[in-house]
């Protein structure tokens, strides 16, 4: 149980999907705990402080947050097949970064527009839509959200873009997956298997129906479901992992021990509070105390986050 790694995540989750695949990929056994798809999310703000974005990997007292450093841990705690090839290290994490976010949002615009918001809400409550709704409406406050047309030409170019790699190789840069794959891959499968109805779009990228098959083939590895409880005990009853010997990279002027917040820097922004006590080439890590679930440390990557002095409470 010490070793596990439990996923914090919900089906139709589009990053929990490019996850779930690298742990195909990987053969890795894991433990899955199914989480509220909208706030409140009580169970995950307990491990999280916080971060309410799906997915979250739980290894013991240790929380990693954003499906980009969860590949990371992946590739540490099982460096064979690899999700980062040597001679594509640098273009994978820059092309993973593309497709996580305009990529991503490209294809959500063109997903939920409302033929494809109908489909998916179809047999829901209208109160379950509406909740939906409001809980990203709240999630991606102040960020520049795309219009359907213009979400639907981007995204035809974008498919268009990858079905030329996909014609090229098995996988998007070569005969084995990487991390380029597993990142290009979620937002698709979302369109194909959520929202079927929009699904049209890949009519004329036949070779990338192709790629997406080839993907899909390679599962989810060896899951068995935990509950939400179980995995807070799980961390009440650890302590988390040494940290590792890395160097403090201070580009804030916030020592090591200070009270900090750390949020994403756009959609999902709401911050999780802590002690900062490490700040590597990388990643941010906070110590945090909850009731519930004890002492936790939390980890974020550096990119797509931000990092401030927490406020000091008025007396």
């Amino acid at each position: 149980m010490t070793t596990s790694l439990i996923l914090h995540h919900y089906p139709s989750s589009p990053f929990s999907e490019k996850i779930r695949l690298a742990l195909g990929y990987k053969q890795l056994a894991w433990k899955s705990v199914v989480i509220p798809s909208i706030a409140p999310k009580p169970d995950v703000v307990a491990l999280t402080g916080g971060y309410r974005k799906t997915p979250f990997l739980q290894i013991g007292a240790d929380i990693y947050c954003d499906s980009a450093l969860i590949c990371d841990v992946l590739e540490h705690e099982q460096p064979e097949p690899v999700l980062y090839p040597p001679h594509l290290k640098g273009v994978a994490r820059v092309f993973a970064q593309w497709a996580d976010t305009t990529l991503f949002w490209a294809a959500m615009a063109y997903n939920l527009q409302p033929k494809g918001a109908a489909a998916m809400f179809a047999n829901l409550p209208p109160a379950v839509a509406q909740a939906f709704g409001e809980d990203r409406r709240e999630m991606s406050a102040g960020m520049q959200r795309l219009r359907p047309a213009d979400a639907t030409a981007a995204y035809r170019s974008y498919l268009r873009r990858i079905a030329h790699m996909a014609e090229e190789h098995d996988f998007l840069f070569g005969a084995e997956p990487c991390l380029a794959d597993f990142a290009a891959y979620h937002p698709l499968w979302f369109t194909r298997q959520c929202v079927p109805v929009m699904a049209d779009i890949f009519n004329a990228t036949p070779a990338l129906l192709e790629w997406m098959d080839r993907v899909a083939a390679l599962g989810h590895g060896r899951m068995e479901k935990l509950s939400a409880e179980d995995a807070i005990t799980v961390a009440a009853g650890l302590d988390p992992l040494p940290l590792a010997d890395d160097v403090f990279q201070d580009e804030h002027g916030i020592p090591l021990g200070s009270p900090v917040t750390i949020a994403a820097e756009s959609f999902g922004t709401e911050p999780t509070e802590g002690e900062l006590i490490a700040a590597t080439r990388t990643r941010y890590t906070l110590r945090r105390t909850d009731p519930r679930a004890g002492t936790v440390h939390v980890h974020f990557p550096r990119i797509g986050y931000t990092l401030r002095k927490a406020e000091k409470a008025s007396t």
